[in-house]
């Protein structure tokens, strides 16, 4: 966690297909230190709801699209 609350710190989770889950620290009150965290089991659930939401809402717009183009032909 960042040494000055007023500078901040910041946790960022992303997921990419090809490399899994990562997690990232920013924080600018020492630079070129990045403390090491390891996401709580809450947290990675919570982010993998995140991430099933948005692919569900992708899927559905896949789904529409499809039956779009069906309905040209």
């Amino acid at each position: 966690m960042c040494h000055h609350p007023d500078y901040g710190c910041e946790r960022h989770f992303h997921h990419s297909p090809h490399h899994g889950w990562h997690h990232h620290w920013g924080c600018v009150c020492s630079p070129g230190f990045v403390p090491r965290r390891f996401p709580t089991r809450e947290e990675v659930i919570e982010e993998l709801e995140e991430y099933l939401k948005q692919l569900k809402a992708e899927a559905k717009g896949v789904e529409e699209r499809l039956a779009e183009v069906r309905k040209e032909t």
